[in-house]
């Protein structure tokens, strides 16, 4: 057991030196990623996480914004096929899910694909997926958050009879000058993570317990409305809507992910992690295509172009009072502020371990003795989310996000194949069935989806990729600790 503060153990080797083409290509061992597992600069972090905190943090993670707020954006897309979107959708998360849940059992580490990559695949390739992390998490959270204010204007309008004006409820260019309720939920978010990861994990197991019986509720009260007509037309668009349709859904899966964040504050990550993701994935799909089938039952596919708080607005409609839409408004309220809590959450997690690793500043890896919990890096990491939350609108936010998170889930099914190769020895609490098959069509699927997205997107990620990279090769290739400690770890046999 290492002390408090103490420095994280780095393997050195007996060579003095590494070529440029060796520096990008050097692994960190598994039992040194292990090791360390915990350390940060300054303090320790607790292990306080039991496997049911897990699964809450996972759906805490998933279950919101995408069923809130996408959904209406995805049905003109794909008609009432949105379902099988869903389905192509949650089909892309559960080969990735079963890649990470066996990673998670085996390298039970706060860094999540990031280690993963770094583990098998070199310092380079582990940088890039981190960076694909950082949008993934960071962006998501100023995603949710913009959803969130649509929701709370549906419950403001439903209560006391106003709502926000669009000059401080939108983003510029969308009517507004700034996002103010996405501004605020984010912080609110900071100021319970400040707290502890055991008193977050504990407020956002109550705020999933409202989101699952808000979206129940609505699956009952519309299936009262539900016609069977609004399915005649089901691919409207063809299959090229339902994959377009599918790409941004697959916004509404990220999340189930933040468990394998928690690996350092779990009480029993090697067997915890595993089931608290598969059980969460779970239990989001299904509630996924349930709320997407009654949703386009009750309202015909056309109706939700433009539409803003859509489940709200199609209770309204089935039972023509606004009372129901209004209880539901701040059922999404209460549930979109935990998927803020929860993303941001993981976001600071990454960041932390890749302080450790060396590739971004210290100030990331400091951990507080008080609170065990790396504060500086939480209340920097949600100043810049609550900067992007106020000023850019909710699409946009969307579609960068659901490429970084593709392509850092594609990493991570290559990386369970090689490490099955490589490190055969290890003790894997959780094994993706089929060998190397599953993770093979995960990769794909997480392929198919990409190029569903449109020249935008690829455009933006293409320069976050390129920002990266000048970040790593300027600063996190020199300062990385397997370089500065003087020598590259040896490869894994």
């Amino acid at each position: 057991m290492l002390d408090q503060g103490a420095a994280p153990p780095v393997v050195e080797t007996a060579t003095p030196k590494t070529s440029a083409l060796g520096a990008l290509v050097r692994r960190k061992p598994v039992e040194a990623l292990v090791a360390e597992g915990g350390q940060g600069e300054g303090g320790t972090l607790r292990r306080s996480l039991s496997m049911w905190q897990l699964t809450m943090i996972s759906i805490g993670a998933t279950l919101g914004t995408g069923i809130f707020v996408v959904l209406g954006d995805a049905v003109p897309k794909a008609g009432p096929a949105v379902t099988v979107a869903f389905v192509i959708a949650g089909l892309t998360a559960l080969f990735s899910a079963l890649s990470y849940a066996e990673l998670a059992g085996t390298i039970p580490v706060a860094g999540s694909s990031y280690s993963y990559a770094y583990a098998t695949m070199g310092e380079l390739v582990a940088w890039v997926c981190g960076w694909c992390l950082v949008l993934e998490y960071g962006v998501s959270v100023a995603a949710v958050a913009v959803g969130w204010g649509e929701y709370l204007n549906e419950l403001l309008d439903g209560t006391i009879g106003v709502t926000l004006p669009d000059v401080v409820s939108s983003a510029p260019g969308e009517g507004g000058v700034i996002n103010l309720p996405g501004l605020i939920v984010v912080l609110l978010a900071m100021v319970f993570l400040l707290g502890g990861a055991r008193e977050s994990a504990v407020i956002n197991t109550v705020m999933v317990a409202v989101k699952i019986v808000a979206l129940v509720l609505f699956c009952a009260i519309g299936f009262v409305g539900f016609k069977s007509g609004n399915y005649k037309d089901f691919m409207p668009l063809g299959m090229a809507g339902v994959g377009a349709a599918s790409a941004s859904l697959f916004f509404s899966y990220i999340g189930f992910d933040a468990a394998s964040t928690a690996g350092e504050e779990a009480r029993n990550p090697k067997r915890d992690l595993p089931r608290a993701i598969m059980l969460s994935l779970l239990i989001v799909t299904v509630l996924y295509v349930l709320v997407a089938a009654v949703a386009v039952g009750a309202w015909h596919w056309k109706a939700f172009d433009g539409s803003e708080a859509t489940l709200a607005a199609i209770m309204n409609d089935v039972t023509g009072q606004t009372f129901w839409g209004t209880l539901l408004a701040a059922g999404a309220v209460i549930s979109i502020a935990s998927v803020v809590l929860t993303v941001l959450y993981g976001q600071t997690r990454v960041l932390f371990a890749m302080s450790r690793d060396g590739l971004v500043p210290k100030v990331f890896g400091k951990v507080s003795g008080k609170t065990g919990t790396p504060r500086v890096n939480t209340v920097i990491v949600s100043l810049f989310c609550a900067g992007l939350a106020s000023v850019i609108p909710l699409g946009k936010l969307v579609d960068a996000t659901s490429i970084g998170t593709l392509f850092a889930f594609g990493l991570v099914n290559i990386a369970v194949v090689v490490l099955r190769y490589t490190r055969k020895d290890m003790d894997r609490t959780f094994k993706v069935p089929f060998g190397p098959v599953f993770p093979l069509l995960g990769l794909l699927f997480c392929a198919y989806n990409m190029f569903s997205l449109d020249a935008v997107t690829w455009k933006v990620f293409g320069g976050w990729m390129a920002a990266g990279l000048v970040f790593y090769f300027l600063y996190g290739m020199r300062r990385s600790r397997l370089a500065t400690a003087g020598s590259a770890a040896p490869a894994e046999k």
